[in-house]
C-alpha cells in the first residue's frame, strides 16, 4: 500500500489556508463594522485601538474591508476553479476517450487558447463583458480550464489502457459513465494539486483585474481595488496598500505551500 508523505509545506499551507477561510467566514461576524460605512472623522487614521489596521481616505475601517475582501477573493477563486476543473476535466476526458481525429481537433483548440497569454485574455474578456462579479468569474474561468484539460487528457491516455478501464468497457460502460464514475475519481490527487496552485493564481488575477477597474468595483471591498485606492496615499498612509498587499501575499503563499505539500503527499 502506498504511504502518503506529509511535509512541512503541507502543514504550513493548511494552517495559512485554514486561517484565511476562518477569517473570511467568521471575521465579519466578529468585527461588526460595516466595511462601506464612511466616517470622515477618521480619514486616513493610522492603525491603533478601535481601528487595528487604520482607516482609508473615507474613514472606512481597513480591517473590516480586508475581512470582507477575503470573502470576495475566496468566493471568486472557488467558483472559478470549480468551473475550470469541471470544464477542463470533461473536455480533456472526452478527447482522451474519443482518440483519433477528435482528440487531435480538441487539443489543437486547447493549444490555440494557450497561445494567448492567459492574463491578457482575461483582461480582454473583462473589458468586453464589463466589470462585476459574474463577468469577472467568466473572464477568469475562460483562461483557467485549459491546464485541467491537458492534465486530464494526459493522465487518461495512460489510464484508458488499464485493466479496470478495459473491464468496465467490456461490461458495457459508456464513455460518459466510465469517465465520471471510474477515471476522474482516480485523478483526484493530481486535480487537487493543480487546483491548489490555481487558486493562488486566481486570487492574484482577481486582485489585478479589480486594481485595473475591470473586476470588483468600489465601494465593495476587494483587495485589488483597495490597493488601487490606497496608492495615491502611499507616502502619507502606507497602511492602505500594505494591509491588502500582505493579505494577497499570505493567501497566495498558503495555497502554493498547500499545493506543494499535496504534490509531495501524492507523489506527483
Amino acid at each position: 500500500m502506498k504511504r502518503h508523505r506529509f511535509s512541512v509545506s503541507l502543514v504550513v499551507g493548511v494552517l495559512l489556508v485554514g486561517t484565511l477561510i476562518l477569517c473570511a467566514i467568521a471575521g465579519p461576524l466578529i468585527v461588526r463594522v460595516n466595511p462601506e460605512a464612511i466616517d470622515l472623522a477618521h480619514t486616513l487614521a493610522p492603525p491603533g485601538p478601535g481601528h487595528w489596521l487604520g482607516c482609508d481616505a473615507l474613514g472606512r475601517d481597513l480591517l473590516a474591508r480586508i475581512l470582507w475582501g477575503a470573502r470576495i477573493s475566496l468566493g471568486v477563486s472557488s467558483v472559478v476553479i470549480a468551473l475550470s476543473v469541471i470544464a477542463g476535466s470533461l473536455i480533456g476526458g472526452f478527447a482522451a476517450l474519443a482518440g483519433g481525429r477528435t482528440d487531435e481537433l480538441v487539443m489543437r483548440a486547447v493549444d490555440i487558447v494557450l497561445a494567448f497569454p492567459g492574463f491578457l485574455l482575461a483582461i480582454a474578456l473583462a473589458a468586453i463583458l464589463g466589470p462585476g462579479l459574474p463577468d469577472l468569474v467568466i473572464a477568469l474561468a475562460a483562461m483557467g480550464w485549459t491546464s485541467y484539460a491537458r492534465l486530464v487528457r494526459g493522465e487518461l491516455l495512460a489510464l484508458r489502457e488499464r485493466d479496470f478501464t478495459v473491464a468496465a468497457r467490456a461490461l458495457g460502460a459508456r464513455s460518459a459513465r466510465l469517465l465520471v464514475r471510474h477515471l476522474l475519481p482516480a485523478l483526484s490527487g493530481p486535480l487537487m494539486v493543480q487546483a491548489s496552485f490555481g487558486i493562488g493564481g486566481i486570487i492574484v488575477a482577481e486582485a489585478a483585474l479589480s486594481f485595473l477597474g475591470l473586476g470588483v468595483l468600489p465601494p465593495a471591498p476587494s483587495w485589488g481595488n483597495m490597493l488601487d485606492s490606497g496608492r495615491a496615499f502611499i507616502l502619507v498612509a502606507p497602511h492602505l496598500t500594505t494591509a491588502p498587499g500582505v493579505a494577497i501575499g499570505l493567501a497566495v503563499l498558503g495555497f502554493n505551500l498547500l499545493g506543494d505539500g499535496l504534490a509531495q503527499m501524492f507523489g506527483s
